[in-house]
């Protein structure tokens, strides 16, 4: 374990031989580095490795994220959770363990905070102690500072894979089949209306990038998100819109609902809003609801009815409606609701698939599509189970006909359940 002492010390004789008159490169900071480390060496009885170790520990400390860049660096670690200067997390795999690195001081973290911060021109400080943000690989970070974290500055990175996840890797992985994939991505591409709801770390926004590349690569999509995570690399028509927030003198903040309403102006043939958490969930139904078939959307919920609940309440945060109105518009705007879940053995899964159907008896009627099936555990807990097809046909095959598509033969076929495989 390195020294936290030794690392002070050798910063201060780097700082020393850095000429601040003039710009010093990547390089040049790098071998002065080497050189520092070298000449230590003798002293600590270090290996090559060790000075491997020490030089880039040193360099990411002056122009990396500190400790934390192995951890970004690492294409196994998925998370970083940091709560406070000396207590960091990673999840691996679907299981969270602790770093045994820590930072040399608060003061240390709180500086590669703001460097963060700096970089997607937002501010957090005491006055404004939450804040989201990204770096430049597009992983988000979220970040909570004292008074209100109590175990000092803390903060949350959430990974992303320079790749975006296809259809393919994700059956592959197991999350889904090859048979509803299929079907997914053709209601996709002939315009239906989807919404996914899941927990947090479902995997929600790795889904919907590998839904939307099945979006025909002529048509103009707008992506509307609190911090931009979505990689759509098949659409060259692309606007891509991120929120802000207000700035020191409570000025300038420009929200979800702001940013949906202009998109309305800027003739989209999609919106896609990453994540619905409140208000602005009636702005999304609404342009579903005028013209922009085929628009994405995701949201946090423990099932699909739990889904409609949750955007019910979201739209009555927004505005005063008689909730079966409210309920009018989120089944006329939303076709299909994809549910994710992460299960026990620590794998995502999609879990249910509804078409959502008319109001009837004051209540939104889901027709199952697709609702996974337990069967047992391997002996190393690994849960065995089927998406298993309900045999229901879908009902408003509406966009389908006007796009000049069928529904694979298998599905059409319902009356019997059919267990994909």
């Amino acid at each position: 374990m390195m020294s936290q002492d030794l690392m002070l010390k050798l910063k201060e004789k780097i700082k020393e031989q850095v000429d601040l008159s003039s710009f010093t490169s990547d390089t040049q900071l790098k071998e002065l580095i080497e050189e520092v480390v070298f000449n230590c060496s003798s002293e600590q009885d270090w290996t090559s490795a060790d000075m491997l170790v020490w030089v880039q520990r040193l360099f990411h400390s002056f122009r990396g994220l500190d400790v934390l860049q192995p951890l970004m660096d690492d294409p196994t670690v998925t998370e970083v959770m940091v709560n406070g200067p000396d207590h960091i997390f990673v999840e691996r795999q679907g299981g969270v363990y602790r770093h045994q690195a820590c930072f040399e001081s608060e003061e240390k973290l709180e500086d590669i905070i703001q460097t963060i911060v700096a970089k997607v021109n937002r501010i957090v400080n005491q006055g404004t102690p939450i804040v989201d943000a990204r770096l430049p690989d597009g992983s988000r970070v979220h970040i909570v500072l004292p008074p209100v974290s109590l175990n000092g500055p803390t903060v949350t990175i959430r990974k992303f894979p320079e790749r975006p996840m296809s259809m393919q890797d994700l059956i592959g992985m197991g999350s889904l089949t090859s048979e509803t994939a299929e079907l997914l991505q053709s209601l996709v591409s002939c315009g239906y209306n989807l919404f996914i709801g899941g927990g947090t770390g479902s995997g929600k926004t790795t889904f919907l990038n590998a839904l939307a590349a099945s979006i025909p690569a002529d048509e103009r999509i707008i992506t509307i998100e609190d911090s931009a995570e979505l990689q759509i690399c098949n659409v060259p028509n692309l606007v891509r819109m991120e929120t802000r927030n207000a700035n020191t003198e409570g000025k300038g903040e420009i929200t979800i609902r702001d940013l949906i309403r202009a998109s309305l102006r800027m003739r989209p043939n999609r919106i896609i809003v990453g994540e619905v958490r409140g208000a602005e969930a009636l702005d999304m139904l609404q342009a579903m609801n005028t013209g922009h078939d085929g628009s994405l959307s995701t949201g946090h919920a423990n099932s699909s009815a739990d889904m409609l609940n949750r955007l019910e309440t979201m739209v009555l945060s927004g505005a005063s409606l008689p909730i079966e109105v409210i309920r009018k518009q989120i089944s006329s705007a939303i076709d299909i609701i994809v549910h994710l879940s992460r299960i026990r053995d620590r794998t995502r899964k999609v879990t249910e698939i509804h078409e959502v159907m008319e109001v009837s008896g004051g209540k939104i009627i889901l027709n199952p599509l697709f609702i996974f099936k337990e069967t047992g555990e391997t002996e190393e807990r690994k849960v065995i189970g089927q998406l298993a097809y309900t045999g229901n046909h879908l009902h408003n095959a509406y966009k389908l006909q006007m796009a000049g598509k069928e529904l694979p033969d298998w599905f059409n076929r319902g009356g019997e359940e059919k267990l994909c495989t």
